[in-house]
């Protein structure tokens, strides 16, 4: 494989995550010769002392110096990260060759995952108990799951809280493949035609693909083979 033609994949984890999340699928993506960065945001260090001075855009801001070079980019955003990551694309849309969502999707203009949201940080113990009754962590080990406890890092204020602006509708055509794990495609789909915020942008994107990839939220862990397999195959895409 040419470097210099092909694409370099960003993989930019979701909440209390960081770029050591990503460690397997990255190893995995590079041995199939793809060329892969993986970053921490801003506050998810693991030793930030001030994460309620962390903003959104401070996130995009990371996004987007990684997005820079003279090759395009596949961006592949997890969960919460779609804020961010769907800015980025708006802000540098001719930078970025496809995008690969996560169990997440593009978000619409105004979105915010919690505007109401009070406090410095979103600590993952604030959600431990709900996403074990949801499912989401289906399929991790007890070891990958203490793993996730222990490493996990409070989530900045700003990133759940501040909202999406959105100029560029060009970032509607960019193809988007959407790796569906906790909620299968279909579902997906109805919950987006029945007015979930989250999903709005399924309704407004131009060139999405849809992938059913069964386990929970954080496939990363519980399906490394598989999650870098979809990702290869839209990287590849992209250079075509």
């Amino acid at each position: 494989m040419d470097p210099t033609t092909s694409a370099r994949i960003v993989l930019v984890p979701g909440f209390w995550l960081g770029a050591w999340a990503w460690e397997e699928v990255a190893a995995l993506l590079r041995a199939q010769g793809d060329d892969v960065v993986a970053l921490t945001l801003p506050g998810l260090e693991g030793d930030h002392a001030s994460p309620g001075d962390v903003s959104l855009e401070d996130h995009v801001a990371a996004i987007e110096a990684a997005l820079e070079g003279d090759r395009p980019v596949v961006l592949v955003a997890h969960s919460g990260a779609a804020v961010p990551a769907t800015i980025a694309i708006d802000r540098d849309v001719d930078r970025v060759a496809a995008s690969v969502w996560v169990d997440t999707a593009p978000v619409v203009d105004g979105y915010a995952m919690d505007a109401s949201f009070e406090g410095d940080a979103l600590p993952l113990e604030a959600q431990w108990d709900d996403e074990l009754e949801q499912g989401s962590m289906l399929d991790l080990t007890p070891a990958q799951l203490a793993e996730f406890r222990s490493r996990a890092v409070p989530e900045p204020a700003g990133a759940v809280r501040d909202a999406a602006s959105l100029r560029d509708d060009r970032r509607l055509d960019v193809p988007a493949t959407i790796i569906c794990t906790a909620f299968s495609a279909a579902d997906y789909r109805s919950y987006a035609e029945g007015g979930a915020p989250f999903l709005a942008g399924l309704l407004e994107h131009r060139a999405l693909t849809l992938v059913d990839l069964p386990t929970g939220h954080w496939p990363m862990w519980s399906k490394p083979i598989e999650l870098a397999a979809i990702i290869d195959v839209a990287a590849r895409a992209a250079r075509r």
